[in-house]
Order: structure tokens, then C-alpha cells, then sequence
């Protein structure tokens, strides 16, 4: 009887096919049905949970488990307390406060529970290598960064890009070089060189940057998200405590222990003045591009001139 818990839906697939695949190692003839939790009633939830005519061992994957309804909570709860012989239950909760109550009980019931929580930012460097282990190659910090970077946040995208990278590279290194290759154009990347130019107070190459991001396409919202993150980043580095340890540092920052170095780099030059002026020019731009202003990118030009500024001034 276990619970799998959680936002994040390729942890919770890979979950669940983890104990489907235990099961199938101590009963190869485990007969499995999926059915969604809306999809039941009484009848049906007899059905998949019954005892098989043709196989030893049966399980039902019940998805969904918000969208029970609500009669067959006792049913499902009794079954947990009590586990019928040779029949395995694994149900699927999104997360969230629908079926909370449900939750509860059911943990207080006895089922085994597999979290499955939403991967944080700081996290995803660390799950990409994860992933290029897992598919026997090998990388580095700044590479993991920059694919993340580059595809976003949604972990079946980053894994899957980590395969097709493995897959092509030689000798499975998945090197920078590799990522900006298969993922140079798109608009994470340039939003985030545009950031990193301005915040370095280098105006020219950051103009260059943004000219370049939005002739290739990249939406002007990007751009301003790009140069908050990174204003926050710095705001929170020069207010942090002195004296702490890199992994004090970067866990109050949020931010992997590697990037403090280009964070640093960054920081030089400014202050915590400079940074709100920055930021609120970053606010009235980003204002600007969601349809305050008739031009984002003189919008956008502004909000980059300003930042270097802010910096240098």
C-alpha cells in the first residue's frame, strides 16, 4: 500500500514504475491496471483490486487521487489499513489541499509514502548531473547550469535534453561547449547574457545582447525576469553576513556553491542604492513590455542603460 505524493510528475512516474518493476522482480506474471481516480466507483474499485483468475500478484495505479469521489474514501482507506492478500495499491496525489483529509488518513492508516515535492532552482544543477550519471556520462557544474539555464525548469525537459546531449556526445561528456551548441539560441540563454552584461557594468556587449535576443525571437518579458533574478541575486549577496562559509553563503543566497564566484563577479561595484534604482527601473520596464509602453525594446534598451547606471554610478 503506498502513497505517492507530490507536484512533481516525473518523480511520481518513476516512482510508481520502480514499484512496478519490484513487483514484476518477485511475480513476472503481475497483472496491472491504471485507472483514474474520477473514473471510479464502487464496482470498478472491486474490479482492479480483486484477485486475478490469471496471475499470482495484481496492482492498481489509482491517479489522480484529488478527484476520488468522495463515497470511496472509506473503501480505499480500509483497504490500506487492512491490505487484501497478494495485491499491491499505489495511489497518486498531485499534492495540494484537494484530498488533504484523504492524505491524512491514509498515512495514518499505514500506507507508505513517496514524496515527490516540486524540484527547487538551487536543486537543478544537481538533478541534470544526476541524470547524466544515470545515463552513463559525464559533466561538470557550469555545464549542468547552463542547460538548465537554457531548456528551464520542467525536469522531463531537462531529462530528456540530458539524453539526446549523452546520446551525442563523444565519449558521454556533456561539456559546455555541447550545450550551447544544441542550445545556444534559445531565449533563457540571451536573456540571461543580457543580465549578466548589464550587471557587469558591461553596457556595450549587454546592448549588443538584447539587440541580438530579440531579433532572435526572445520575448521582452524574459529579458526583465532575467535582470530581477539577477538583481536579487546580488541584493543578496552583499547583505548577507560576513564571515559565512561558501555553503552558508549559497544556501542563504540560493544559488549552487560554484555560481558564488560569478556572483562575486557581478556584485563589484554595487551598492544597496544602486540596486533599487536598478530594480525599480527593471519594475517600470517590465511594466512597459506587458503593454504600458508602444516599444519594448526601447523599453527594454532603457531598463539596461539604467541598470548599468545604477551600477557604475
Amino acid at each position: 500500500m503506498t502513497l505517492v505524493s507530490g507536484p512533481e510528475t516525473l518523480l511520481a512516474d518513476r516512482a510508481v514504475q520502480v514499484l512496478l518493476d519490484r513487483l514484476r522482480s518477485e511475480a513476472a506474471d503481475v497483472e496491472v491496471s491504471f485507472v483514474e481516480a474520477a473514473r471510479l466507483d464502487a464496482y470498478k474499485l472491486g474490479e482492479v483490486t480483486s484477485p486475478s483468475l490469471f496471475a499470482t500478484r495484481r496492482a492498481a495505479v489509482i491517479t489522480d487521487l484529488a478527484l476520488l469521489p468522495g463515497e470511496l474514501a472509506d473503501d480505499i482507506a480500509a483497504m490500506v489499513a487492512a491490505p487484501p492478500t497478494d495485491m499491491a495499491l499505489v495511489l497518486v496525489h498531485a499534492g495540494g489541499v484537494k484530498g488533504k483529509a484523504l492524505l491524512d488518513r491514509l498515512k495514518k492508516a499505514g500506507a507508505a509514502v513517496v514524496d515527490c515535492p516540486a524540484a527547487k532552482a538551487w536543486e537543478l544543477p544537481r538533478f541534470v548531473a544526476a541524470e547524466v550519471r544515470n545515463a552513463g556520462g559525464r559533466t561538470d557544474a557550469a555545464a549542468a547550469q547552463l542547460l538548465v539555464e537554457a531548456v528551464g525548469h520542467d525536469l522531463r525537459a531537462l531529462a530528456a535534453a540530458v539524453t539526446q546531449l549523452v546520446a551525442d556526445s563523444e565519449q558521454q561528456l556533456v561539456s559546455v561547449e555541447l550545450v550551447r551548441r544544441y542550445f545556444g539560441g534559445r531565449s533563457e540563454v540571451t536573456s540571461f547574457a543580457v543580465a549578466d552584461a548589464a550587471l557587469t557594468g558591461r553596457t556595450g556587449v549587454a546592448m549588443e545582447q538584447l539587440r541580438w535576443a530579440l531579433s532572435t525571437g526572445t520575448a521582452p518579458v524574459l529579458v526583465t525576469s532575467a535582470l530581477a533574478s539577477g538583481l536579487r541575486g546580488v541584493g543578496k549577496l552583499i547583505t548577507a553576513p560576513p564571515g559565512a562559509r561558501d555553503d552558508e553563503l549559497a544556501r542563504e543566497v540560493g544559488v549552487p556553491v560554484w555560481k558564488l564566484r560569478s556572483l562575486r563577479q557581478q556584485a563589484r561595484g554595487w551598492d544597496q542604492s544602486g540596486l533599487a534604482r536598478a530594480l525599480k527601473a527593471v519594475a517600470v520596464a517590465d511594466g512597459e513590455v506587458k503593454g504600458g509602453a508602444y516599444d519594448a525594446g526601447f523599453a527594454l534598451e532603457r531598463a539596461v542603460l539604467a541598470v548599468a547606471h545604477a551600477r557604475t554610478s
